[in-house]
């Protein structure tokens, strides 16, 4: 009888990969339950042994907090605007800017919300170090001011930039009181071409 081959074992993974990989798979259950979810739930979800989880992170705190801060990123976001081909309208280049913005603060706004909601509050002392805005938001902020492009601008595209994520932001708190929010598309046209109809300058 011929002997059956030997299963390969998978390589072992980089601590720095084994630690995103249980950030990624943490992320998901702590929007459902906040601090609720469990280190048992989050070795399931990440196909792990429970006691993996401590060894990568000392306690579910500190992995919380990793939660967090890599929510706050901007990686993703920032490299499909940078994607953009230039010839792409000015319009649909800024309506992807917006849409692409304002699912980054849902992510971020979801996550902490719902940690806080469970009596969570996460350790802010990397924001007191860094001061104004996240990191990953001022480089969204920035990857929104290149969509310009060469377009002739008022303002800096800079300014631009920041004044049209300044509508975003708007726009996306009055989800939060039950008002009528507008679409990425709606949002662009009425920074571009302003509040009154044509006839009315």
């Amino acid at each position: 009888m011929s002997e059956e081959p030997r299963r390969r074992r998978a390589p072992a993974m980089s601590p720095e990969d084994r630690r995103e990989a249980i950030v990624q798979a943490t992320l998901p259950l702590v929007v459902k339950a906040g601090a609720n979810v469990t280190t048992s739930q989050i070795a399931a979800a990440a196909g792990i042994a429970e006691g993996t989880v401590f060894r990568v992170f000392k306690d579910k705190a500190e992995l919380l907090d990793a939660c967090v801060q890599r929510a706050l990123r901007s990686d993703e976001e920032v490299a499909l605007l940078q994607a953009i081909p230039a010839d792409v309208p000015l319009e649909e280049r800024l309506t992807s800017g917006v849409a692409t913005f304002s699912g980054y603060l849902d992510r971020m706004w979801g996550l902490i919300g719902t940690l806080r909601e469970s009596g969570y509050h996460p350790n802010d002392e990397d924001h007191k170090k860094h001061k104004g805005p996240p990191v990953g938001m001022q480089q969204l902020s920035e990857a929104v001011a290149g969509l310009f492009g060469d377009a002739d601008l008022r303002v800096s595209p800079d300014l631009a930039g920041r004044m049209l994520l300044g509508a975003v932001f708007t726009n996306r708190m009055g989800s939060g009181f039950g008002q009528t929010t507008a679409e990425p598309a709606a949002i662009v046209d009425l920074f571009l071409h302003g509040a009154l109809k044509g006839g009315d300058r």
